[in-house]
């Protein structure tokens, strides 16, 4: 496995795989063809599908400057990946002068057909079994194990992620009105934490929970920065979890970023087992990792033992099995928000479970890893970012305006 540093990528919203992925492409084509007089990329599946309401043709002609064109292809599917991209250049002449099929595969990642495996993979296992196994015959917790192995740089790096990730929070307290997109959604975020703070001890956990999820989903929703965790459509869930942990049970910096590592390691393990793109899983490899990652933290913050850990974040995950990708309008908006929020919650009480556990349980992470790749890849393209079906085709029937 790569760096955890992948996993978290700060950067501008809505979407890792529609924004940032293609933006990261465009700007990659520009830079090697300099003197091009023009330049097309053609968008394919899921990109051509919902990358309006992704914003995903507003990041790639601003990297393509002035020089470039789009050109929808919502009926055709590249053959890596539903996120296809073609860019071509062109000379003064209409000549093609350079061509690139590349692939935005989530969380910000790019592959082509040249792409080989990385060379960066440092981590000595891929999955939660043998790192379990590893830990016992060594000893240590999760995080110690990402400290032995990841870049010694890392921590400074999660101290940025963590900066990032409460700009995120505070700034989407603060921020009202209405998020653009043609759904013409209100803020909530600003309200629940007002609500939060009037109410009894019994409720409140829970409610400023929302609030913080709701900031981050928002201003990813309004294109401002935030952190992929493990991509955009999903970075409202970890930095909630931790917030709370933070803010309102004085939970120590040094401790958070700890829990980052874990939280990193959890999204890594999905990453190089299965997916965490919408486009190829549905939202389970989102919403469902994301709580997953954050349920790992919530008990590592708890006090959990690296079998609670594990445990909390196989329920989690398993809990969002069959989550389908079915963006409303094709925004990250309905039912995205409210799924940061309640991914959130779902990540708490995963790990309020594996606590009064022993650890010991049936059905193990790398498990529930298998299936949920194996459900995604029996789910129809309906259901993964494409809005053609579920939610968005039922709004759509009833809201032919959009």
């Amino acid at each position: 496995m790569e760096t955890i540093k992948k996993i978290y990528k700060i950067g501008n919203g809505p979407s890792s795989s529609h924004t940032m992925g293609p933006k990261k492409a465009a700007t990659a084509f520009y830079n090697r063809n300099p003197g091009a007089h023009s330049i097309k990329a053609h968008l394919y599946g899921s990109l051509a599908l919902t990358g309006v309401g992704h914003l995903t043709d507003v990041a790639i002609l601003d990297s393509l400057h002035n020089k470039g064109e789009i050109i929808w292809h919502g009926n055709s599917k590249l053959p890596l990946h539903s996120n296809g991209m073609l860019f071509e250049a062109f000379d003064k002449n209409q000549k093609l002068t350079d061509s690139w099929e590349v692939y935005s595969i989530g969380g910000g990642e790019l592959i082509d057909k040249d792409s080989k495996q990385s060379s960066d993979h440092i981590y000595p296992h891929t999955n939660m079994a043998d790192i379990l196994q590893h830990l016992e015959d060594y000893g240590g917790t999760l995080w110690e194990y990402v400290e032995r192995n990841d870049t010694d740089d890392l921590y400074e790096y999660l101290k940025e992620v963590w900066i990032a990730m409460k700009k995120s929070i505070r700034k989407g307290l603060e921020s009202e009105g209405t998020l653009p997109g043609g759904l013409k959604l209100l803020r909530k975020a600003s309200s629940y934490y007002f609500k939060a703070r009037m109410q009894n001890q019994f409720v409140r956990d829970d409610s400023f929970l929302f609030a913080y999820a709701l900031a981050v989903s928002e201003e990813n929703a309004s294109g401002n920065v935030v952190v992929t965790a493990p991509t955009c459509g999903s970075s409202g869930i970890l930095p909630a979890v931790l917030y709370l942990f933070y803010d309102d049970k004085g939970i120590k910096e040094d401790a958070i970023l700890r829990a980052l590592a874990t939280a990193g390691l959890v999204g890594n393990i999905v990453k190089e087992n299965a997916s965490i793109s919408g486009a190829e899983v549905g939202c389970q490899g989102e919403v469902g990792v994301a709580s997953s990652m954050a349920a790992a933290a919530a008990t590592q913050l708890a006090g959990g033992t690296i079998y609670q850990i594990e445990y909390a974040a196989s329920s989690a995950l398993e809990h969002h099995l069959g989550l389908t990708c079915d963006p409303v309008a094709g925004l990250v908006q309905i039912p995205c928000i409210e799924r940061n929020a309640f991914g959130a919650q779902r990540a708490i009480d995963s790990a309020l479970f594996a606590i009064n556990s022993d650890g010991r349980h049936y059905i193990m992470f790398d498990q529930v890893v298998e299936a949920m790749k194996q459900t995604g890849n029996d789910l129809p393209s309906l259901y993964k970012e494409t809005a053609m079906g579920g939610l968005a085709k039922v709004f759509k029937n009833s809201n032919n305006q959009l």
